[in-house]
């Protein structure tokens, strides 16, 4: 059986051309963040370089939201979760967290992962043996209760 834990990335570390001229990580390295720490977990899938090398297949990111829940610095370790929480054989939406090493959370990021065929490029089904491995970590993941910011809109509140 696959553990219902979500996936947990290796440690990974700010560079420091990263840092903003407000003293802490950048946005737009949340996102490389997220996606460096989802690489383990695409190879265990089934994908990655050698599989676009063989298949002319591959992963491309169709939406990704994030949520900055506390900043970090230059010299800080973070590490990523990822859970599927949904799947169908040519697409998965994906739920992460970034924490600290120390354990507090900093960020969340949802995002829906989309499997294309170079040729098109379109959108094609993923191989058997691969939905397959994504079939079972979903259903792993499936009896944790969704984590919050999960389905979460970009609005402002308005009184009633």
């Amino acid at each position: 059986m696959t553990d219902p834990t979500p996936f947990r990335s290796s440690l990974l570390e700010i560079e420091p051309g990263w840092i903003d001229y407000n003293g802490h990580l950048n946005m737009a390295y949340y996102s490389v963040l997220f996606d460096r720490g989802g690489d383990d977990l695409w190879e265990q899938l089934g994908f990655g370089p050698q599989y676009r090398a063989n298949t002319n297949h591959t992963t491309f990111s169709g939406e990704f939201h994030i949520r900055y829940l506390k900043e970090v610095k230059l010299g800080d370790k973070l590490y990523s979760t990822i859970r599927i929480i949904d799947h169908d054989e040519k697409r998965f939406h994906t739920f992460q967290e970034l924490y600290h090493q120390d354990g507090w959370l900093s960020a969340t990021g949802e995002g829906l992962t989309l499997h294309v065929n170079l040729d098109g490029p379109k959108v094609a089904p993923m191989p058997e043996a691969i939905q397959a491995r994504l079939r079972a970590l979903a259903e792993a993941h499936a009896g944790l209760p969704l984590p919050e910011g999960v389905g979460r809109q970009i609005g402002i509140p308005r009184k009633g």
